[in-house]
């Protein structure tokens, strides 16, 4: 099983959401359409920016904290910016 650590960016509000998961597909039909209640469902819709593949669930929890730090979220304003 591969998990997928992913950015999700709603241009409306200006957010950006960084997650994981083993079924990225079911996942976006969650945070677009399915989940009533949590941070992704406010700020509807969200556009898949950024996807990075792992082979463990450790590997793509550590890539998710990264994301989420300093240097992480420079990157994804970098993103953004392109």
């Amino acid at each position: 099983m591969n998990f997928t650590v992913y950015i999700l960016y709603s241009q409306q509000f200006n957010k950006h959401y960084v997650g994981f998961t083993s079924d990225l597909h079911a996942r976006l039909l969650s945070h677009n359409s399915l989940a009533t209640k949590g941070f992704t469902v406010r700020y509807r819709p969200w556009t898949l920016i950024h996807t990075e593949l792992f082979e463990t669930k450790a590997e793509a929890m550590k890539k998710e904290k990264w994301f989420k730090s300093g240097v992480g979220r420079s990157f994804i304003k970098s993103l953004l910016n392109n």
